[in-house]
């Protein structure tokens, strides 16, 4: 089992920054990627970015690269979304996940998910 639980949501303007927060915990060393997805209302649910567990891979959607980064602590228990440069089409629930084998934009292969945190982002 994994546990995961997302903080950092909130209300910002546009053009604004964000630091969201995914601390593991449980088997950790399971975890072979971790990755953030959101999900507007009435939208489906899509992929944001993905960490592999050394750090030394990330992918991130096309709307959101350049923008937006992925990384993880030291012990690889925590992963961080830090999103600059925020739009009113970034409103959204974020959640992060975690896959046993290795994840990428399918929601379907991440084994374990949070909570979710709101990020509103204001015109």
């Amino acid at each position: 089992q994994v546990q995961l639980v997302e903080s950092g949501g909130g209300l910002v303007q546009a053009g604004g920054s964000l630091r969201l927060s995914c601390a593991a915990s449980g088997r950790i060393l399971s975890i072979l990627v971790m990755g953030w997805f959101r999900q507007a209302p009435g939208k489906e649910r899509e992929f944001v970015a993905a960490i592999s567990r050394g750090g030394g891979s990330t992918y991130y959607a096309d709307s959101v690269k350049g923008r937006f980064t992925i990384s993880s602590d030291n012990a690889k228990t925590t992963a961080y979304l830090q999103m600059n440069s925020l739009k009113p089409e970034d409103t959204a629930v974020y959640y992060c996940a975690s896959a046993r084998r290795r994840g990428m934009e399918k929601a379907s292969e991440y084994d374990y998910w949070g909570q979710g945190t709101q990020v509103t982002v204001s015109s």
